[in-house]
């Protein structure tokens, strides 16, 4: 069977712009000789398109743009995602269109309700199953979650007579995230004995971050194809078939029958390579930026550029994804700088090709201290005037982005996202946290990996130790644990769900953990009003990690 497989990134409610890329991937299909072509998860209205759905405008739209999909379908077997409603109750559901028309819908079986999905606010689960008998051959059709039970849709397609059983899915990033489905899908072709044909939908949606990597395993469970990963993609190829099986009667089955062109086999899909793990999360945050920006209509960034690492790695990315004309970076030294603070930030602005202003904040931090003597006195400067500090420069960036519409970037990691080592309404201060879910630890690695691409940022900035430069001689290490340190009680604390005891008994040091639980708990509310940025672990804050700040329990 000739398939076509299209790797979009459609927008959430743009809805002709999405319908203008399935009907271009449509005609790319009949003219490469595909009999069949199949498009993302919700690709018409885009996913996850959350309480859009409950205007009815908007689904009513989503109709409309399926009959334009269908109309485009010619003698293509035409599979694509969408929204059905059907007595009042709304689907998630792909539609077989054909010669014109929809032949058939299946709608989606097993709702996501747990980490970043609730598909149950929204939909209703579908029943029963749907085939497609074609002259080359039985195909089943099924969406996202369909495929990851060993006894759900899927499978009972396989069983039923499907000979290739194609997936569409919206499924999010994380690490890891392709060998698990790699794995998976070998042992549910094996259990349905088909071939499953897994489409993935990219781009970059808010927190979500869609890694596309679409796969087609064989019945034995081994990989035949693989699409790229974060990059829109589009190919023709042919599959074994394979010989007829024998098809289960059942009530449950809706059998419906399509006539495609005739074809003669010899197009081998390609395997493309799969990403290693720290380039992996680099090439997601720079499609998360991207998408964010260009899909919010902004057209150039801004970063406060400190010479630290956070700050240095958030400006390469956002360099490698808007190109260094799209980024603009902010100098803003106090009396408290080092000097290779500046020196570090101009040669990093150098080496990528970008601009950087600078404005001194020591003047304005003393006016505000000034405007508190009356009310506070005289006392010793502590943990206030470092946030008069970070508050600053917060305000200037807002500046910015006011006068000439640039988006602001917080720099911010999740070691100190968890900890609230972080300034509201200063470092805090954006409309877009890049590095939000990604680890102190893994900010030096991801610096390592963009430097074994291009020598672009500057030695002094990865060796020297952090520090937030509020006072004179700070260091990050004054106020928390190594972060090779923090960073696995982190991990196990937040996205593991681990208690105190089971840190101890794994090794750490009690009065370390008890500490970092403290403050991560403590740390509730600054989170809650932080920035959106994307997810790439197993557990990200806001959608993933939903506490409730008020909140007496303690470990």
């Amino acid at each position: 069977m000739r398939i076509a497989l299209a790797q979009l990134n459609p927008t959430v409610g743009d809805i002709a712009g999405n319908t203008k890329l399935i009907v271009g991937a449509i005609d790319r299909a009949r003219d490469a000789g595909a009999q069949v072509v199949a498009l993302p998860e919700l690709a018409i209205p885009g996913y996850p398109p959350e309480d859009l759905l409950f205007k009815k405008s908007f689904v009513r739209r989503n109709y409309e743009a399926l009959n334009e999909v269908a109309a485009s379908s010619g003698e293509l077997l035409v599979l694509v995602g969408f929204v059905d409603k059907e007595d009042g109750a709304l689907f998630n559901a792909a539609a077989i269109c054909h010669r014109g028309e929809v032949l058939g819908v299946y709608h989606k079986q097993l709702l996501l309700n747990y980490g970043v999905f609730d598909e149950q606010r929204y939909f209703e689960e579908g029943e029963g199953q749907t085939l497609i008998e074609t002259n080359a051959g039985v195909i089943g059709v099924c969406v996202c979650e369909d495929v990851w039970f060993e006894d759900g849709p899927a499978v009972i397609q396989g069983r039923a007579g499907a000979q290739i059983v194609f997936c569409l899915n919206a499924s999010p990033f994380h690490k890891g995230r392709l060998t698990e489905r790699t794995q998976m899908l070998g042992e549910r072709a094996r259990a349905a004995s088909a071939t499953i044909v897994y489409l993935n939908t990219v781009g970059g949606q808010d927190e979500l971050v869609f890694d596309a990597g679409s796969l087609v395993i064989d019945p034995s469970g081994e990989l035949v194809a693989r699409f790229p990963q974060f990059k829109e993609h589009f190919d023709v190829f042919d599959v074994e078939v394979g010989s007829d099986k024998k098809q289960v009667e059942s009530p449950d089955i809706n059998m419906l029958r399509a006539e495609v062109p005739e074809v003669d086999g010899g197009l081998q899909p390609d395997v493309a390579e799969q990403v290693p793990d720290t380039q992996e999360i680099y090439e997601a945050l720079v499609l998360a930026l991207r998408d964010y920006v260009r899909k919010n209509g902004f057209e150039k960034v801004v970063v406060g550029l400190s010479g630290g690492v956070d700050s240095t790695l958030v400006a390469v990315i956002a360099a490698d994804a808007l190109g260094p004309e799209g980024v603009l970076g902010v100098g803003m030294p106090s009396e408290f700088s080092t000097s290779h603070s500046l020196t570090d930030a101009r040669e990093l602005a150098e080496n990528l090709g970008m601009e950087m202003i600078e404005i001194p904040i020591a003047g304005i931090y003393h006016s505000y201290v000034d405007a508190l003597e009356g009310p506070f006195g005289e006392v010793e400067a502590g943990l206030t005037e470092e946030n008069l500090q970070a508050r600053a420069r917060g305000n200037l960036l807002m500046a910015i982005s006011n006068r000439y519409g640039h988006l602001v970037v917080a720099t911010g990691n999740k070691s100190e996202m968890a900890c609230g080592y972080a300034t509201l309404y200063g470092d805090m201060a954006g409309g877009f946290a890049l590095l939000k879910d990604v680890f102190k630890t893994e900010v030096y690695e991801l610096c390592e990996y963009r430097n074994s691409v291009s020598h672009v940022i500057p030695d002094n900035v990865i060796s020297k130790p952090p520090s937030a430069e509020l006072r004179p001689g700070q260091k990050d290490e004054d106020s928390l644990p190594p972060y090779s340190v923090l960073d696995p009680i982190l991990e196990a604390y937040i996205e593991r769900d681990e208690d105190i005891e089971d840190m101890v008994e794994a090794g750490v040091e009690e009065e370390t953990a008890r500490e970092v639980v403290r403050l991560v708990d403590r740390a509730e509310y600054k989170r809650r009003q932080a920035a959106p940025g994307p997810k790439v672990t197993t557990k990200a804050f806001g959608r993933d990690r939903r506490l409730p700040i008020t909140n007496a329990w303690r470990n």
